[in-house]
């Protein structure tokens, strides 16, 4: 990988590994190469966590009582100075089927977004649903997966005043990015559908339904 990333000190104990600043496969797939690296290294023993992978970046954070800045980065270089470029799209994570009821009580917004889009709301819910999305990372919300690329004849900007509340379960679209509320919590997405999928579970051995660069696809249901 050589110069095409950089490693920041991200507090006082973790690092950043910036790839780019984009929402893009290929960028992705790197971040996540480099977070299997990390996972996987011999190099890196006690004193280091987990790490987190976002859009165009990872999080790697370390005991600051066992490693000190020069340290942690001289280590993580190393690791990261010995991985190949991976080939585009390389990084294939679980797919994930998510059952969606589009429109009515479901998706409220669904009738809007398809005026707003210049569509009906059949072109909308057929389009939505022909993508296999990305998941770029988790934030927000536990288990709120950002996944991306929403088509670009869907690209609508955020409510300009936030519902106070969203049900769990409800699928929705902003930018070109498409998600599923995996908790009741405040919202300004277009709200198009609702699973019934449990997105965030504390009982399961992956609480996350959808993990960090899994592939997500909306299967249209009555």
């Amino acid at each position: 990988m050589g110069p095409d990333y950089d490693i920041r000190a991200h507090g006082d104990a973790a690092l950043l590994v910036v790839f780019g600043d984009s929402i893009d496969r290929g960028i992705n797939d790197r971040v996540h190469a480099a977070a299997a690296a990390v996972r996987a290294s011999p190099q890196l023993g006690p004193g280091w966590h987990p790490p987190i992978p976002s859009y165009a970046s990872l999080l790697v954070s370390y005991d600051a009582l066992r490693l000190d800045y020069a340290e942690a980065s001289t280590q993580l270089e190393g690791v990261l100075g010995q991985m190949p470029e991976p080939a585009r799209d390389a990084h294939q994570g679980t797919v994930v089927e998510i059952a969606t009821r589009y429109g009515g009580d479901a998706g409220p917004d669904l009738e809007a977004a398809a005026q707003r889009t210049g569509l009906t709301p059949a072109q909308v819910v057929e389009l939505h649903s022909s993508v296999v999305y990305r998941a770029y990372m988790l934030g927000f919300a536990p288990g709120f997966a950002y996944l991306g690329e929403l088509p670009a004849e869907l690209e609508l900007p955020r409510l300009l005043t936030p519902r106070q509340r969203v049900p769990a379960g409800s699928v929705a679209i902003a930018g070109r990015q498409t998600a599923v509320y995996p908790l009741a919590t405040p919202g300004g997405w277009h709200l198009i559908g609702r699973t019934d999928a449990v997105m965030w579970d504390v009982t399961r051995f992956a609480p996350a339904l959808i993990g960090a660069g899994d592939e997500v696809r909306f299967v249209p249901r009555a």
